[in-house]
């Protein structure tokens, strides 16, 4: 793929047959460099589209060849090599968008990934950088959320592994990465044993499993890989469930101590990435498994960063949810440390207290004891995923609704403080273009004013009817919440950003950039102007400026007096439009 690019490129030069005259500093015209087709007759345009098909046929060699590899190679040298062709996202500007609602597989009419790849501009205009995606894998449950086979990515009511594929390199195409849904924590079997329990599982029949010997019965599990004392159980399993794991019902729980598991999971995340093409991970239902093991899958596929949903219960008071929620942010923290830092995780406490304040008019809940942010993003922002809703919270489910009409004031919170801003895809494309533009529009203003994942904040007021906070070091943002009027802020140094109701937003002036030098009129020994009553005419002498480049070459008043009045005419005609374009973009900046 080099050679053919290096040639084409090649050919293309060859086929120039114009040059560009280059011109020594002394005004000798160079002709051995004359006779050299120039770059600047390349068109842009192409030269940009041939480098971009080219990076990514690069990429997709690298991948596939890592594909057929993996099984082959030291895993140190697997992964050292997968981490050159995924990379690892810059937490400072990630903005998640979760792609798919509760009932986006009945939507989607079988083929809900063509619906989201039909949509990639409306997610760049918003500002998006990664999408979440559904569980990829056959599902006894058409959402995704009781796997299967989890290598039969055709299962799935989503739509196919080509389509999943297609929509991964759409995504690809415009800078936005792809996130799987991990459901790792239970597995449905697909055949039952001699018992009657369902707990035979197999890998599932695709191209992957018929073309490549080595992923043979790679997830062609048995009793064994379910934890002791499960309902579907048949006792030879190895251990029994961790003494924090969480309980779910619906499906044989998966024993993540076996090492046998370990490394079919790891082997099915690196096809993922490999094959399929996604750059990280969603982790589901991480309260039912250790967070050691989601750091130990983390280490084993080095995806560009991962998330875990971790939903606790929050604390409560006589008064309903409780001001103090230490302990609840302290569980999400203890997770993240236990992964060793591999996740970040969804600041549930943050939107819990956030929903609070709105609904019920108590923006005082927005302040801890220490003056910071009470959720995660107070102790943990380059670890916190803030978030509103999701498929589980909101969508046609709403198990625990951010309110409806607080959404936006929502949004204005998360799209402006610490940490890692999700969206979810209702509120996106469901709820109308306004809405979606309103989000655009804070995400904007995050993004112009540069505040990193971890940015400070400063809370000027936190009342019942109102929340004031400046964000960044120095202060870079400002917001106000609530219904009372915050007042105007400093107009020296802050510009009104988006509003809405019961919310507004300021970003920082920049500093306008200092102009260079203008052209100055040398004044005569007597400070009167050369040419003042005709006692004297003006020449060359008598004007200075800067030494500039035009067309590769420098110009200096030696140079200007030096050229024919003909050249002189040709250099104006080239910079009078520039100079023209210069005044129009200033007078569009008033």
């Amino acid at each position: 793929a080099s050679r053919n690019h290096s040639q084409t490129m090649a050919e293309r030069m060859q086929r120039r047959s114009s040059r560009h005259l280059c011109i020594n500093n002394d005004g000798v015209l160079n002709s051995d460099m004359s006779r050299v087709p120039s770059m600047m007759l390349i068109d842009a345009d192409q030269l940009e589209e041939d480098t971009k098909k080219y990076t990514e046929e690069v990429e997709k060699l690298e991948r596939d060849s890592l594909n057929i590899m993996q099984r082959r190679m030291p895993s140190g040298s697997l992964l050292e090599a997968m981490g050159g062709v995924i990379g690892s996202a810059d937490k400072d500007s990630i903005v998640l968008l979760q792609g798919f609602s509760w009932e986006s597989w009945r939507a989607g009419a079988g083929d809900w990934y063509s619906v989201v790849g039909k949509n990639v501009d409306k997610f760049k205009h918003v500002g998006v950088t990664d999408i979440w995606l559904p569980p990829p894998s056959a599902s006894v449950a058409p959402q995704g959320y009781l796997p299967s086979q989890l290598f039969n990515l055709d299962g799935s009511k989503y739509g196919n592994q080509a389509s999943l594929e297609s929509l991964i390199k759409t995504l690809h195409d415009n800078g936005i990465r792809a996130i799987a849904d991990i459901v790792v924590n239970h597995r449905c079997g697909d055949k039952q044993d001699s018992e009657g329990r369902w707990n035979q599982f197999t890998s599932g029949n695709n191209t992957t499993m018929m073309n490549r010997p080595s992923f043979a019965g790679v997830m062609d599990w048995g009793g064994w890989a379910i934890t002791l004392g499960d309902t579907y159980s048949d006792g030879t399993g190895e251990n029994a469930p961790g003494k924090f794991d969480g309980k779910f019902d619906a499906a044989p729980d998966i024993d993540h101590a076996n090492q046998k598991v370990q490394q079919s999971i790891a082997i099915w995340l690196r096809w993922l990435q490999l094959q399929v093409g996604f750059d990280g991970w969603r982790f589901d239902f991480v309260k039912g498994y250790s967070a050691e093991y989601v750091g130990l899958y983390c280490k084993k596929s080095a995806p560009a960063w991962a998330v875990g949903e971790l939903w606790g219960d929050m604390q409560y008071d006589d008064t309903g949810v409780a001001h103090n929620q230490d302990r609840h942010r302290q569980d999400l923290t203890n997770w993240i440390n236990a992964t060793d830092k591999q996740s970040t995780a969804f600041d549930f406490t943050t939107k819990g207290i956030l929903q609070e304040a709105c609904k019920n008019c108590q923006y005082w809940r927005l302040k801890d004891a220490s003056g910071k942010p009470p959720g995660l993003i107070g102790w943990m922002p380059k670890y916190a995923v803030t978030f509103i809703d999701n498929h589980d919270t909101g969508s046609t489910q709403r198990h625990w609704p951010f309110p409806d009409d607080k959404v936006l004031v929502g949004y204005a919170y998360i799209c402006t403080h610490p940490g890692i801003p999700s969206l979810f895809w209702d509120h996106i494309m469901d709820w109308g273009e306004h809405v979606r533009n309103q989000i655009a529009d804070l995400l904007h203003v995050r993004r112009e004013s540069g505040i990193p994942v971890d940015a400070p904040v400063n809370i000027i007021r936190a009342d019942a009817d109102s929340y004031v906070a400046e964000i960044g070091s120095p202060a870079a943002l400002r917001v106000a919440l609530g219904p009372r009027h915050a007042g105007d802020a400093d107009g020296s140094y802050w510009e009104q950003g988006p509003q809405g109701k019961d919310y507004r937003v300021w970003i920082h002036k920049k500093p306008a950039p200092t102009p260079p030098p203008a052209p100055t009129l040398a004044k005569s020994p007597a400070h009167e102007s050369p040419i003042k009553g005709g006692a004297k005419a003006a020449t060359l002498s008598d004007v200075s400026f800067p030494d500039i480049t035009v067309d590769g070459v420098k110009l200096t008043q030696a140079k200007l007096k030096a050229m024919s009045k003909q050249e002189v005419e040709q250099l104006i005609g080239k910079l009078e439009p520039l100079l023209q374009a210069c005044k129009l973009a200033k007078a569009l900046k008033k």
